[in-house]
């Protein structure tokens, strides 16, 4: 195996992701959230729209689960269940606002995060992936930012779907931002395996500038009539910061040196 699943410990985002992933995404990486905001769709509003608005049955299994660990805290099963039916709560509109958490929305984040924790203490033979990729919504920048927590969570995403190119790019972006190199090269390098023959280079490229800027925001320096000027990649295609006058810091422009 690859990975060590119980090992510990965006703004670089799906962008640093190669073209021929779109598709993938849009069956697979927009399904649980990437890119979406907790607003916009996913799994959990998917999942919350089942049960109705104000989420009031999964309320009740929260207390219910919740009571079930407290007896049973060695109860697997019980600490799945929780988890998810508390992921299921947090699609509601109490719980995020404007692509992200409320301040009661955090909270039930943070409680989820630690059933899930709980569970994953008790080593369960197979952990759950579905569970795993609703969770990394949740760590995702949109949620908690808990970049280390979101690579655990791939980890057992690509172990269980080994050929996927899309899940080692985004452990490879995540494990930077963890300051985990070991596991980012490891990644980027089974990313670049992966993906389209023609598409290689520019995979690897990108990664490279994942693990050289993992908080996202490529940093230019250049020089104009003798000026020092320095601008920072906007992830749009632009750039922002002091710019002396006729100045172009557009992509591809010669005019700014990388830093």
């Amino acid at each position: 195996m690859l990975f060590d699943l119980r090992g510990r410990g965006r703004r670089r985002t799906v962008q640093t992701l190669y073209i021929g992933l779109a598709l993938l995404m849009g069956v697979g990486l927009v399904g649980f959230g990437i890119g979406g905001g907790f607003g916009g769709g996913g799994l959990l509003n998917a999942a919350s729209n089942n049960e109705g608005a104000g989420g009031t049955s999964y309320a009740s299994q929260i207390k219910k689960l919740q009571k079930l660990t407290r007896q049973q805290p060695n109860n697997i099963g019980a600490w799945e269940r929780l988890t998810n039916a508390q992921l299921h709560e947090a699609g509601g509109e109490a719980y995020v606002s404007n692509g992200g958490p409320t301040a009661k929305g955090r909270e039930l984040f943070s409680q989820t995060a630690v059933s899930w924790e709980r569970y994953l203490a008790l080593n369960p033979p197979q952990p759950s992936v579905p569970l795993a990729k609703e969770m990394l919504r949740l760590f995702g920048e949109e949620g908690l930012n808990r970049p280390a927590s979101a690579v655990e969570v791939l980890q057992i995403v690509v172990a269980a779907e080994p050929a996927n190119a899309a899940y080692y790019s985004l452990l490879a972006q995540y494990a930077y931002r963890a300051h985990n190199t070991r596991v980012g090269d490891l990644a980027a390098a089974k990313a670049v395996k992966l993906a389209p023959p023609e598409q290689r280079a520019r995979v690897k490229t990108e990664l490279e500038a994942a693990k050289k800027s993992p908080s996202g925001g490529e940093t230019l320096t250049g020089t104009t009539n003798g000026k020092t000027f320095t601008v920072k990649s906007n992830g749009k295609g632009g750039y922002s910061g002091a710019v002396p006058e006729g100045t172009s810091t557009t992509p591809g422009s010669s005019t700014p040196a990388k830093k």
